[in-house]
């Protein structure tokens, strides 16, 4: 009787442990979306001869040094009919092929995929208003003038801000800089002038770390880039990542590969509101169909509808029209499709990203280089935007 009983229990055990890694890997599953689905372009509903175009382009761009390489993705209708790495991802000291998934430093496309969603999602938490002054959540910041300075305004680059203080405010270590930064005055009155800000940025990060309890690495690969399955995504890559990254300049003697460009977000630690990104490809093709679909990619949802709609609302400026962190129609536009429609958003990276979204036409466009690479002189703004407008142009009527 005992050992009947004994083996009962040992398969009641055996069942719930079962069914416990059953669900487990249930939860693992559904908690990263699949990956977007590849096509032949005339498969998406695309025209292939207009989108081969895109090989000329580039092929133009390597023989004139815009960039030693690139990865050009086009998404069209939740599936990717355009993925192809073409040059070098490094011409020193050796030269290595690129390919498509190289790790690229984002630049400032962390303003917008990890700083301005965080806030966002702050926003939809109840944690930050969007109209509230930035002092109320750095009471230390409201000082010489930057009392009235609101989020909303910092995320449009309007709060009159200067782009970038002095390098030298950060050699101090990070405390010592954002108290620096907290110091600063203004260089126009908040809401009247459109000036790209850094500082403005670096400011938004601070702000999700101080509502938050949460670094901005640590806050949007948990509510961002891990739901949506983007494992390639975030600051400061492992060494598994840096072995794929794409090399910028140099730094003290030694190639930065994996380690942020930016000065300043490099003296910050590698994380900053405005720079210290890194991603693929794909990775950033998964964010960018999340944003297409309202907030959702699979089963996970990222942002309700209406904090998408929010993220993607016209705002005028001084000088053109911004979203909340994302470009629209300003002279940073250079490298946005002409073909576009009039929802498209997106925004650039010094180290010559560019990503653009276009809802209406459910299509986007990533251009991914390293154009600082070798020596800083490259150019990519306008090659990007030829892009946008070829991949807008093959789409069937």
């Amino acid at each position: 009787m005992k050992y009947d009983q004994t083996k009962n229990i040992q398969r009641a055990l055996w069942a719930v442990a079962c069914l416990c890694l059953l669900t487990a890997f249930a939860n693992a599953v559904m908690a990263e979306p699949p990956a977007l689905v590849r096509c032949e372009p005339a498969e998406c509903g695309l025209s292939a001869s207009r989108l081969a175009v895109i090989d000329d382009v580039v092929e133009e761009g390597l023989r004139n040094e815009r960039m030693p390489g690139c990865v050009v993705l086009v998404g069209y209708q939740s599936r990717i009919a355009w993925l192809k790495s073409y040059g070098a991802r490094q011409v020193k000291p050796d030269v290595v092929p690129m390919t498509i998934d190289t790790v690229f430093d984002l630049a400032s496309l962390t303003k917008p995929i990890a700083t301005a969603t965080s806030i966002l999602l702050l926003v939809e938490d109840g944690l930050v208003e969007l109209d509230a002054p930035a002092a109320k959540y750095i009471p230390e910041f409201g000082v010489n003038g930057k009392n009235a300075i609101t989020i909303r305004q910092l995320l449009t680059h309007q709060s009159g801000l200067l782009p970038d203080n002095s390098i030298q405010d950060y050699q101090d270590g990070p405390a010592v800089a954002f108290r620096r930064i907290h110091e600063l005055d203004l260089r126009a009155e908040p809401g009247t002038r459109f000036m790209y800000s850094d500082v403005g940025f670096i400011v938004l990060g601070e702000i999700v770390e101080r509502v938050s309890g949460r670094t901005l690495d640590v806050f949007s690969s948990e509510r961002i880039f891990s739901p949506l399955g983007m494992s390639e995504t975030g600051f400061n890559p492992d060494s598994k990542l840096k072995r794929r990254a794409a090399p910028t300049q140099e730094r003290n003697g030694d190639w930065m590969r994996g380690e942020v460009h930016d000065p300043r977000a490099y003296a910050l630690g590698g994380v900053a509101g405005h720079a210290g990104l890194f991603s693929t490809a794909e990775d950033l093709a998964r964010y960018a169909q999340m944003l297409v679909n309202d907030g959702v990619l699979g089963e996970a949802r990222i942002l309700k509808p209406e904090t998408c709609q929010l993220m993607q609302t016209s705002q005028e400026v001084s000088s053109g029209i911004r979203t909340p962190g994302w470009d629209r129609r300003t002279g940073y536009s250079s490298n946005r499709g002409d073909l576009f429609s009039a929802s498209a958003f997106g925004h650039g990276g010094f180290t010559g990203t560019a990503v653009w979204i276009d809802p209406e036409q459910e299509m986007f466009v990533i251009f991914l280089s390293n154009r600082v690479h070798p020596d800083g002189k490259g150019s990519v703004n306008s090659l990007a935007g030829r892009i946008g407008t070829i991949a807008a142009a093959s789409i069937k009527e």
